[in-house]
């Protein structure tokens, strides 16, 4: 795969170096062929909001054969993008290249007419004005990406991460995102959305710790009944209280986190191995294969059967 990532005056090092990290440690660790090249307006160089140059820039015509285009940012104030830029996201969704806005990367999108009637997410900082000029886009802020198969669009910063590392999964497999993201030192699925960091920091108390141990605990019990009670007891706290610490901690709730455990365990045992779907569902802690089977076809638009084909070698 081939991956064009759009650089500009005043790009932040941090957001133009995301994508190209994780996508560039998928070749490293020789998972696949994937490459990136750094486009702009023009060739050249551009300046970095840290006053650094960065030359050996290409130019538009480089995302013209792209498998997936990448604006990794925008400027704070969500000013137009350039002709240019509208040019290669126009064309690129008119051949069906996939498009990912990161961070205040939406603007550009929602500017080309991308996201008309769908959903978004962007840095929370910047919902109003987003807002305010496409109010025709659903904004969530519950989610750290959205990804609508041709379209995707994440929350503010370190959430690049997360979108890209969704991508790796989606074309590569629970294992190979695994893989890069402990190459990375970064976790491989966060959970919850940028709510928790609009509202309130996220508490580091005594209380953390607790549901660190319980989300540790229950990882390796999946198979078991997880009740918000089981758990709560682990914890040593009280239900109330026990929910509350752990939508504080992990900006989720109990039963949305295991539910969401289980399927990635079930991911990784369709995508490795040859087990019967019966026995995913039983190993992984749903009730009946019929469960399991109607969770992932509506977390993931696909049934397991399906799903492992798509891993499976000839």
């Amino acid at each position: 795969m081939r991956i064009a990532i759009y650089a500009f005056d005043d790009i932040t090092l941090f957001h133009l170096s995301v994508p190209q990290m994780v996508f560039d440690e998928v070749r490293r660790l020789g998972l696949a062929d994937w490459t990136t090249v750094v486009f702009s307006d023009h060739p050249g160089s551009v300046r970095s909001a840290e006053g650094l140059t960065i030359g050996g820039v290409a130019g538009p015509e480089a995302a013209a054969d792209a498998d997936l285009v990448v604006v990794p940012s925008w400027h704070d104030d969500g000013r137009p993008s350039t002709p240019a830029l509208q040019r290669v996201l126009v064309d690129a969704s008119a051949r069906r290249a996939p498009i990912a806005g990161l961070c205040l990367g939406t603007f550009p999108l929602a500017e080309a007419g991308l996201l008309a009637g769908r959903s978004a997410v962007t840095h929370w900082r910047e919902f109003g004005l987003l807002t305010s000029l496409h109010p025709d886009i659903a904004l969530d802020e519950g989610v750290l990406y959205i990804d609508h198969g041709d379209i995707l669009t994440s929350a503010g910063t370190a959430s690049g991460l997360d979108a890209c590392l969704h991508v790796v999964r989606t074309r590569l497999g629970a294992d190979a995102a695994n893989q890069v993201a402990r190459n990375l030192v970064i976790a491989p699925h966060r959970e919850g959305g940028q709510a928790q960091y609009i509202e309130r920091p996220i508490a580091h108390d005594r209380s953390d710790d607790a549901i660190a141990t319980v989300l540790d605990w229950a990882l390796a019990h999946l198979a078991e009944p997880l009740t918000i009670e089981t758990l709560a007891a682990r914890a040593h706290q009280s239900r109330r209280t026990f929910i509350r610490a752990f939508r504080t901690g992990t900006g989720t709730t109990p039963a949305a986190w295991v539910r969401a455990r289980r399927l990635d365990e079930a991911r990784r045992l369709l995508e490795t191995g040859t087990l019967p779907i019966e026995h995913i569902a039983s190993d992984c802690g749903f009730g009946s294969a019929v469960t399991f089977r109607q969770l992932f076809l509506a977390e993931f638009g696909t049934t397991p059967s399906r799903y492992r084909a798509r891993f499976t070698t000839a």
